[in-house]
């Protein structure tokens, strides 16, 4: 069935069900997004990709929200823009966004500063380096959960890692904070995959910014392989 509905001014004609993030897209607009995947199912976590449907009280997150008959709907409005803009810099206040290059993109085209927040809390996490697949760096991460899904039920069906801890300590982990080694991981590496910030990173990449030249890290591999199992 099909549904008419009115983005930005022009009247558009999509299929039930879809959502509005897909037909802005399809339209050839811009909605941001930072925890929507495509290999992951959509739950509306960030917030950054809402939009402004005219009768609803709050903004709605494109990704989630279904198309309706007779929507008008304003991927741009000043509410929205200023609802972004805020997101993304509670983000910077509190997370380590260098190596999130997307986000940082986003950070400019929303005029977005990174001192608004001066006196929030930072997360603050080791860096754990207990496999040989890839480091985790939770001061990272925000919280996205696309390595939760696809190392659960979205892809891998491997369910190795989870949220940990409640509010501002809630941070992705194994159960009873296994090494990866000792949990179901099978070193898929689907989890770095979906990662937008760095806070999941290749073993080798990682050496590598450390100082670590190509040869050292061949050196080290081989050994690992050579190494007798106790």
């Amino acid at each position: 069935m099909a549904i008419t509905l009115t983005i930005d001014g022009k009247e558009v004609t999509a299929d039930e069900g879809k959502t509005l993030l897909e037909v802005v897209r399809e339209m050839g607009g811009d909605v941001p997004t930072i925890c929507f995947h495509e290999a992951t199912t959509a739950n509306g976590l960030c917030r950054m990709c809402v939009v402004d449907v005219e009768g609803q009280r709050v903004l709605q997150p494109a990704c989630i929200v279904t198309v309706g008959e007779g929507m008008k709907v304003q991927t741009g409005s000043e509410k929205v823009v200023r609802s972004r803009r805020t997101i993304l810099e509670m983000l910077s206040s509190t997370i380590d966004l260098s190596e999130a290059a997307e986000i940082q993109t986003m950070m400019t085209d929303y005029s977005a500063t990174t001192d608004r927040f001066p006196d929030a809390k930072r997360r603050e996490s080791d860096v754990k380096d207990d496999n040989p697949m890839y480091v985790r760096d939770y001061s990272k991460c925000l919280l996205c959960w696309r390595c939760v899904q696809v190392c659960a039920d979205d892809a891998q069906y491997t369910f190795a890692i989870n949220f940990n801890g409640r509010g501002f300590e809630t941070q992705i982990g194994t159960f009873f904070d296994k090494p990866i080694p000792e949990t179901s991981c099978v070193l898929c590496g689907q989890c770095v995959g979906v990662c937008p910030t760095g806070a999941l990173k290749p073993k080798r990449e990682y050496l590598l910014e450390q100082g670590m030249s190509a040869s050292e890290i061949s050196v080290m591999n081989t050994g690992r392989k050579q190494r007798k199992p106790k």
